[in-house]
């Protein structure tokens, strides 16, 4: 099932452009004479950096977004590259930790001399990156990090940060509606991850929506990430009464709730995000606890639109595994920040930033959209179901 945002801020379906894998890396230690080569339009290479979850608690997000970036800057480069030059990535692995994402942020713009930098994948590791962005001047870019504060706060637009997914207040919009007009239900408990943004927000938009449209939050749980045993907090909703379960966190995580809660005999639907997108959800929760599992998500590989269906043969032609939606918007992340390059005025950090607010049009596998005054995208969403940790929408949800 597919529920368009056009119908609560206007948008249009996804088309998208595909092509071959190949590996297309630099490291940090390949620079081509700095910032000031990039800054002043005279650099024989275009370079961007990439500060990414490669290693540590959440690494599956950071490589699957980066598989599938390199993916789209090799495709550019065999074409051309950008008006003649070639696009060099300048890759770093900031350990899942937001003190390294910061510390790396600062290295690839004040010493890499990268004119952007594409991630972090999570909203708190990308969050932390703002203010060197700020500091030089340069945009930073998230194909996942979904927090609502991400691109706006307190003080305003944030200028330098821009995201091209949704963000978590439509993710529990759309599932709460979900839950109440496909499921039928009209009472919900709540296990979230009260360590996360993500989670929290997550949960703050599912229980808004869904009281607003008549039902009932009976209860709420919450857990810290890197726990394992939630025998007690499933044991207490056990013995209550409800007609879903909504379950904001991480894959790794989320696995084994899903587990534990069908071995306690909590068989009804268990709804989730985009955080759910992971082959260690099935490696933790196995097969069978994976039945009646809905989340939101960015794109399903069962899509039928031709160019999502080009993309995912050659993706895996060249890698032998079929992407996921960390895949396809790392995809859409790289040809996003290659064109706003290509429009800038001149190639600079606020050129680039300035392109990147003014995208109109841009389509990509994971919809079409264009940038709305917040730095957001304004674009579709999709609400996969699993059929023993299967991707079945059209049978699960349609």
């Amino acid at each position: 099932m597919r529920i368009s945002r056009r119908g609560l801020l206007g948008t249009t379906a996804a088309v998208a452009v595909a092509g071959t894998l190949a590996a297309c890396s630099a490291s940090p230690d390949d620079t081509n004479g700095g910032g000031g080569e990039n800054g002043g339009g005279e650099a024989e290479t275009i370079k961007l950096g990439v500060n990414y979850e490669l290693s540590g608690d959440v690494a599956t997000y950071g490589q699957a977004s980066v598989a599938g970036l390199t993916m789209a800057i090799n495709e550019i480069n065999e074409a051309g590259g950008i008006d003649g030059k070639q696009i060099q990535l300048v890759e770093v692995d900031n350990k899942s930790e937001a003190a390294e994402a910061t510390t790396l942020a600062t290295r690839l713009m004040s010493q890499d001399g990268v004119l952007a930098v594409m991630g972090p994948a999570t909203s708190g590791n990308f969050k932390a990156t703002i203010p060197v962005a700020d500091d030089h001047q340069i945009p930073v870019v998230s194909g996942s990090a979904t927090a609502d504060d991400v691109t706006v706060d307190a003080n305003g637009v944030q200028e330098y940060a821009f995201r091209i997914c949704f963000n978590d207040s439509f993710q529990g919009t759309i599932m709460a509606r979900f839950a109440s007009e496909n499921l039928g239900a009209s009472s919900a408990v709540i296990v979230q991850d009260n360590s996360s943004d993500y989670a929290t927000g997550l949960a703050a938009a599912f229980t808004t929506e869904f009281e607003a449209i008549g039902g009932t939050i009976v209860g709420t749980e919450g857990f810290t990430a890197g726990d394992t045993d939630f025998n007690s907090i499933l044991t207490r909703l056990r013995g209550q009464s409800f007609d879903v379960v909504y379950l904001p966190g991480y894959y790794s995580e989320a696995g084994l709730i899903i587990r534990q809660a069908r071995e306690l005999g909590i068989d009804a639907p268990i709804l989730g995000a985009d955080g759910f997108d992971s082959p260690t959800l099935l490696e933790l929760a196995g097969a069978a606890p994976l039945n009646d599992v809905y989340f939101t998500n960015h794109y399903s590989p069962i899509d039928e639109d031709p160019a999502v269906i080009e993309f995912i043969d050659a993706f895996e032609e060249a890698s032998g595994e079929q992407p996921n939606a960390f895949h396809a918007l790392g995809y859409d992340l790289g040809r996003f920040v290659a064109d706003a390059v290509g429009r800038a005025s001149e190639l600079t950090g606020e050129a680039v930033k300035n392109a990147m607010a003014e995208t109109t049009g841009f389509s990509g596998v994971t919809g079409t959209f264009d940038m709305d005054e917040n730095h957001n995208p304004v674009k579709e969403i999709v609400v996969i179901g699993l059929a023993d940790g299967v991707q079945d929408t059209s049978e699960k949800i349609g």
